[in-house]
C-alpha cells in the first residue's frame, strides 16, 4: 500500500493514541518516526510484525484497565468502577437509572430517514431522539472522545469531538472504519459494521462537565442513554446529532477484547450474557431460534392443532426409554420423575375428546452429554385422531420446509460445509432396505435365528468397525435389535439428505401400532438429515392388551440388565456408578387404564427443536442453540 504521511500532533496526545492502538486494534502497522514534525504509517501483512505487535500490546495491556490479563487485573478494574459509582453518587447522580424515555432503535431511524438527501439536516424540533445502548468501543485522546453503543437492532456511533484537522490516521489504526472526514467543524466517522445509524457529537454543543464526565466515568460495557437531531452526512451516513446524555446503567466488570471477543469456548457457555454482547452473532442465533419455534406453532395451528400443557413432574416417567432426573416431594412424601417425554399425557388427551392437540417443551433426561445431547432438551410431540404415520411424513417435511423459508428464504442451505436439500418430497425407505443397501446384508433371508444373524453381521462388517460397536452387536437379545445396532452404526452416519427410514422392529418399538402387512415390524419412522435424527413417528398403539404386554416385557428387560449390572459392582462402587441400567423402571399403569377408556385411532410425532435450530443456524454443537447449557462444575 502506499505510505500515508501524516502531519505532526503534540507529543502527548500521539502517546495516548500509540497506546490505544497496539491495545486495541487487529491489525498490525508499522510506525517510524523520520522527525519531531512527521509521521510515516505503512501497512504491513500480520507476519511481518507479528512479534513486535506482541510486544507492543503486552507491555500496553499492563497499565490497562479495559484489557485485564489476571483474575487481579479483573479485580482492580472493578475497584476503580466501583469508585466511580461513589463519585457519582457523591455528585448526586445515580448511576443506575430507573428508566429511559428512548424513542427510536438504530434500525428505525434508517427506515424514518431513508429519504434524508445527503448533507442534509432535519430541522424540526420533533426530530429530536432518544437512543440508548451499551458502550462496546471508547476512544478517548485529550479533548477527543468516540463512543460505540449497541442496541438491540444494531450499533450506534457517539462522537464527542473538538476541531481537530489530522485525525485521518484512524483510518489506520482503527480498521473498522470504512470513512473518515471532516468538514463543517465536526468529525465523521463510517463504520464497516455499523446497521444503525452514526451518532456524534461537536464539543461546543456540550456542557464542560458532561464532557468531562464522559472522560472520567464512562467506560466500555456501561449502558448509555443519548439525546439528540437527526443528520445525513455528505457520505450519505444517517447520524445523531448529539445534545446530552446520561450514564443509566454502570458497569463494574471489563468485557473482553473488542477484537478478538470471547474465546474460551467454556467461558462461552458459561457466561453465555457477555458471549452475546462481545460475539453479537450468537444473540442472532437466538433470535432465529425464536423465529422457528414460532414459525412451527404457526404450521401446526394452521393445520388445527391445539396447544395444550402437561406435567412436568410426573409419578413415572414414561413414553420413551430413558433414565430419568428423580426428585422428591415433601408434602406428599413420594419420588417424583422429570418428564423424560409428552408423549403419554398428549394421548390421554385424545382419550378425553381432543382430536388434534400439540406440546412445546422442555423434556429432561438424565443421561450423556455431547454435541448432539444436553439433559434438558425442547422437542415438539403432536397428536391427531383418525391418522396414520403417513400423515405424520407429511407434517414434518411442512414443518422443516416452513422453518427453512422463514429463516433463509430458500430450501437448500448449508450446514457445515455440505449442502442440504429440503425441497420436498423427501426419501422415504425401510430400515431393511437401507442397511441391504449399504452392508449387504438382508436381514429379511436371516428370519429369527439370532445367532446366525450375529455371525453373518460380524463376518460382513466386523473388520470395519470398533471393538464397542462389536461388544454392542453380541450384546443384542433379538433379531430385531441387531438390524437396529447395524442401521444405527453403518447407516444412520450416511443419512446426509433428508430421509424417512421406515418400519422399525416391534422389540425397539413399544407404543408403535404393528405393521399391517409385515410381521415383527412396527409403523413406524424416523427422519434423518446430516446423520442425525431429526423426528420420531408412529401409527401409535391402541389396543390397550397389547400395550400392557409390551410395556411389561420392556420393563422386565431392563429390571434383568439392572440385577445383571448391580451384581457386578461392589456397595462403594454403588454410590459412584452412573450406568444407565442401574436406575429403576415402573409401568404407567393410569396410562393403561386410559387406553382401556378408548383412544381414536391416531398418529404421533415427537420432533427435536434444538437440533432443527441445529440444522438451520449451521451450529455444530447442540449447546450453541441453547442459551444457558448444563456444564460440568467449574474447578
Amino acid at each position: 500500500m502506499e505510505t500515508l504521511k501524516v502531519l505532526s500532533l503534540s507529543s502527548q496526545p500521539l502517546k495516548h493514541l500509540f497506546y490505544f492502538a497496539a491495545a486495541s486494534s487487529s491489525s498490525t502497522h508499522a510506525v517510524t518516526r523520520t522527525s519531531s514534525s512527521r509521521l510515516f504509517f505503512r501497512c504491513c501483512s500480520s507476519s511481518s510484525t507479528a512479534a513486535a505487535s506482541a510486544r507492543v500490546a503486552g507491555r500496553n495491556r499492563r497499565s490497562s484497565s479495559e484489557t485485564p490479563s489476571s483474575t487481579s487485573d479483573r479485580d482492580a478494574v472493578r475497584a476503580i468502577r466501583l469508585k466511580k459509582v461513589e463519585e457519582l453518587r457523591g455528585q448526586g447522580l445515580e448511576p443506575y437509572a430507573y428508566k429511559w424515555e428512548r424513542t427510536h432503535t438504530a434500525n428505525q431511524l434508517q427506515d424514518i430517514y431513508r429519504n434524508l438527501g445527503n448533507g442534509e439536516e432535519s430541522t424540526s424540533e420533533s426530530d429530536c431522539v432518544s437512543v440508548a445502548g451499551r458502550i462496546v468501543a471508547r476512544r478517548a485522546f485529550g479533548k477527543l472522545a468516540f463512543l460505540t453503543l449497541r442496541d438491540d437492532s444494531g450499533t450506534i456511533q457517539v462522537g464527542l469531538v473538538p476541531v481537530h484537522n489530522l485525525l485521518l490516521l484512524f483510518s489506520i489504526y482503527f480498521p473498522r472504519l470504512l470513512v473518515v472526514s471532516e468538514m463543517d467543524e465536526s468529525i465523521y466517522l463510517y463504520w464497516k459494521d455499523t446497521t444503525g445509524c452514526c451518532l456524534y457529537c461537536e464539543k461546543e454543543r456540550l456542557a464542560n462537565d458532561q464532557f468531562e464526565m464522559l472522560k472520567m466515568f464512562v467506560d466500555i460495557g456501561d449502558i448509555l442513554g443519548a439525546n439528540g437531531s437527526i443528520k445525513r452526512t455528505e457520505k450519505g451516513e444517517l447520524s445523531v446529532k448529539l445534545n446530552s446524555f446520561a450514564i443509566l446503567t454502570k458497569s463494574l466488570l471489563p468485557l473482553p477484547d473488542k477484537y478478538h471477543g470471547l474465546t474460551d469456548v467454556d467461558k462461552r457457555y458459561r457466561q453465555r450474557y457477555v458471549d452475546m454482547i462481545a460475539n453479537p452473532e450468537v444473540a442472532n442465533i437466538f433470535r432465529q431460534r425464536a423465529k422457528i419455534v414460532s414459525e412451527i406453532r404457526k404450521t401446526v395451528e394452521s393445520l388445527g392443532f391445539v396447544e395444550v400443557e402437561t406435567p412436568v413432574l410426573q409419578g413415572a416417567a414414561g413414553g420413551a426409554e430413558a433414565r430419568p432426573f428423580v426428585t422428591y416431594h415433601n408434602s406428599l412424601g413420594r419420588d417424583l420423575y422429570l418428564r423424560i417425554a409428552t408423549e403419554l399425557h398428549l394421548k390421554r388427551m385424545l382419550v378425553g375428546g381432543f382430536e388434534k392437540v400439540y406440546e412445546m417443551g422442555r423434556i429432561f433426561r438424565n443421561e450423556g452429554i455431547s454435541t448432539r445431547h444436553n439433559p434438558e432438551f425442547t422437542t415438539i410431540e403432536m397428536y391427531e385422531a383418525y391418522s396414520d404415520y403417513q400423515s405424520m411424513m407429511n407434517m414434518a417435511e411442512e414443518i422443516v420446509t416452513r422453518c427453512a423459508l422463514a429463516v433463509h428464504g430458500k430450501l437448500s442451505i448449508d450446514y457445515q460445509g455440505l449442502e442440504i436439500c429440503l425441497s420436498k418430497p423427501w426419501r422415504r425407505e425401510t430400515m431393511h432396505n437401507l442397511v441391504k443397501e449399504v452392508t449387504g446384508i438382508d436381514f429379511n433371508e436371516l428370519g429369527n435365528d439370532l445367532r446366525a444373524a450375529k455371525e453373518v453381521t460380524i463376518r460382513t462388517i466386523g473388520t470395519g468397525i470398533e471393538n464397542k460397536d462389536k461388544c454392542s452387536i453380541e450384546a443384542c437379545e433379538s433379531v430385531g435389535n441387531l438390524l437396529n445396532e447395524v442401521f444405527e452404526i453403518m447407516v444412520e452416519p450416511k443419512l446426509l439428505q433428508p430421509t424417512f427410514v421406515l418400519d422399525y422392529p416391534i422389540e425397539i418399538s413399544p407404543l408403535a401400532k404393528p405393521h399391517q402387512r409385515h410381521a415383527g415390524l412396527t409403523e413406524r419412522f424416523e427422519l434423518f438429515i446430516c446423520g442425525r435424527e431429526m423426528a420420531n413417528a408412529f401409527s401409535e398403539l391402541t389396543d390397550p392388551v397389547d400395550q400392557r404386554g409390551r410395556l411389561e416385557e420392556q420393563v422386565r428387560q431392563h429390571n434383568e440388565r439392572r440385577a445383571t449390572a448391580i451384581s457386578e459392582i461392589n456397595s462403594e462402587e454403588k454410590e459412584k456408578k452412573s450406568d444407565d441400567n442401574l436406575y429403576e423402571v415402573t409401568l404407567d399403569e393410569d396410562f393403561i387404564t386410559a387406553l382401556e377408556y378408548g383412544m381414536p385411532p391416531a398418529s404421533g410425532m415427537g420432533l427435536g427443536v434444538d437440533r432443527l435450530v441445529m440444522l438451520l443456524t449451521n451450529s455444530a454443537s447442540i449447546r450453541d442453540v441453547i442459551p444457558f447449557p448444563v456444564l460440568k462444575i467449574q474447578q
